[in-house]
């Protein structure tokens, strides 16, 4: 039944399990959806289509971390243990001109450099973001956002919703909602990055409603949301194609909720853990995000072909940070997307932390936690449960990475929470290593930049390559026995 089109659904079915509408009346009925967009819910409040120009929401426009050399220059000489031939040399390399892909092979010197600002030589910087100093996020300064009122109260830092609802707290959208490549008019870099990734296959959300009295209003209905193993269908227009039939798996990435219906909103309970897939644009990232006091808010359309609406609750730090910074197929690390996207994963780190409001730690006296929105659409499908019990499938070949990526939030965990800082895990790319190493064969400068650069070292046969494979110490491929492998 798996992705067939509903035209060849029995009568007996579409009535209990069609997106579309029928006429209301009292019974059992059942709507799906499957999720199109999914992202984090920040308002823009700049000129339509804009993203770096100022506005309501961001009066100094978006982040430009690294944007030009001066800055570039400010955020090394922090370290002051730097020396200056050291910070001249990583901005204008010696010998640059004489070699292939100049750009590419300045942009991992860069990299590298940026991977260790701690507080001594040597602290691994997107692993221990709290050993490097706090760089300034420019944060939201509106006081309308989109989301729930999580709390119960209404406090003086609380924003208040579009249709004028106090006390709504969405805290993540105060400190990363001028985040550049967050920030836009529906063109956001990373929100239009996250959608195309699931929409062309990374992984599929949906979404079950049930009922036994009115689709568009009933006192006692259930929502179900969670993944599904079946990729996303296109129509021909590129769009997603509705009442198309999808699998939900009521195990991870799962939960149930009671909701009311009225009008056609849906508003479901509150709960302690709601588990649905996290926002992620590669396989690495994806997994299980867990709101605590969680709750999900959807506008469905009168014919029942579309919901619009919002998940919120509290998110982990470690959780957000992580999935933001080690995600990825970039050779460069977290560090990469500093560069390009005009970001500094330390100021992100440090602006969750001041306005974390959620999971008081009262050993640390921090909050562990910060509200949150997402903000999703959805169009009508049919969901059904799978002919047999079955678990989220991996990809065998990406396994590497994943581990990688979950050793890489582990050990920001344990630097966070025993302020000794911890190592890059193999495999994790993080400062530009062993890509460095291969790309600047041919640079006048190389010897200096290899022994002046801290990076990971691991054991020969430890390192990973971006492509998964043992390499030694100095980034070459070997095999099995530890000989290296030609190039050639």
């Amino acid at each position: 039944m798996v992705l067939k089109k509903s035209l060849i659904v029995c009568t007996a079915v579409l009535a209990l399990t069609s997106g579309t509408a029928s006429p209301a009346k009292a019974g059992p009925w059942t709507r799906g959806f499957v999720v199109s967009n999914y992202e984090y819910a920040y308002r823009y409040g700049g000129p339509p289509k804009g993203e770096v120009e100022p506005g309501v929401d961001c009066p100094h426009g978006s982040s430009r971390h690294f944007v030009n050399d001066l800055l570039r220059k400010i955020a090394l000489t922090r370290q002051k243990w730097r020396s200056q031939k050291e910070i001249d040399w990583i901005l204008k390399p010696p010998g640059l001109d004489e070699i292939r892909d100049p750009g590419s092979v300045r942009t991992l010197i860069l990299s590298r450099a940026i991977s260790y600002r701690g507080y001594k030589p040597g602290i691994e910087t997107y692993i221990n973001p709290w050993a490097a100093e706090d760089p300034g996020q420019p944060e939201v300064t509106s006081r309308i956002a989109d989301g729930f009122n999580l709390d119960g109260k209404i406090g003086p830092n609380d924003f208040v919703s579009p249709d004028g609802e106090k006390g709504i707290d969405n805290a993540l959208y105060r400190a990363w909602g001028c985040d550049n490549p967050w920030r836009g008019d529906g063109n956001a870099t990373l929100a239009l990055r996250v959608n195309n990734a699931m929409q062309d296959g990374l992984y599929t959300m949906v979404i079950r409603i049930s009922g036994n009295q009115d689709p568009m209003n009933d006192s006692n209905a259930t929502v179900e949301i969670g993944y599904s193993p079946d990729k996303i269908v296109r129509d021909a227009r590129g769009g997603i194609a509705q009442d198309f039939s999808y699998r939900i798996l009521e195990s991870a990435q799962y939960t149930r909720l009671k909701a009311t219906i009225k009008k056609g909103v849906v508003e479901t309970e509150q709960i302690e853990h709601l588990h649905i897939p996290r926002v992620a644009w590669f396989y690495d990232q994806t997994g299980e995000a867990n709101f605590f006091k969680g709750k999900i808010r959807l506008n469905m359309g009168p014919d029942g072909s579309s919901v619009v609406g919002l998940i919120g609750g509290y998110r982990k730090l470690t959780d957000l940070y992580a999935d933001a910074s080690f995600g990825g197929s970039s050779d460069r690390g977290a560090s990469g997307l500093d560069i390009f996207e005009h970001q500094d994963h330390v100021a992100l780190f440090y602006a969750l932390r001041r306005n974390a409001d959620g999971l008081y730690n009262k050993k640390t006296g921090y909050y562990d936690a910060i509200s949150t929105a997402y903000r999703i659409k959805a169009s009508s499908a049919f969901i059904v449960d799978p002919d047999h019990p079955m678990d989220i499938p991996e990809i065998a070949d990406q396994l590497w990475r994943k581990k990688a990526f979950e050793a890489s939030k582990l050990n920001t965990i344990k630097g966070i929470e025993t302020r000794v800082p911890q190592g890059a895990p193999p495999g994790s790319r993080e400062a530009a290593y062993p890509a460095l190493e291969a790309a600047i064969t041919d640079l006048p400068s190389r010897d200096f930049f290899l022994k002046t650069l801290d990076r990971p070292h691991y054991p020969d046969g430890v390192g990973l390559d971006i492509d998964g494979n043992p390499i030694d110490d100095q980034g070459n491929r070997i095999d099995k026995g530890g000989n290296k492998l030609s190039t050639e």
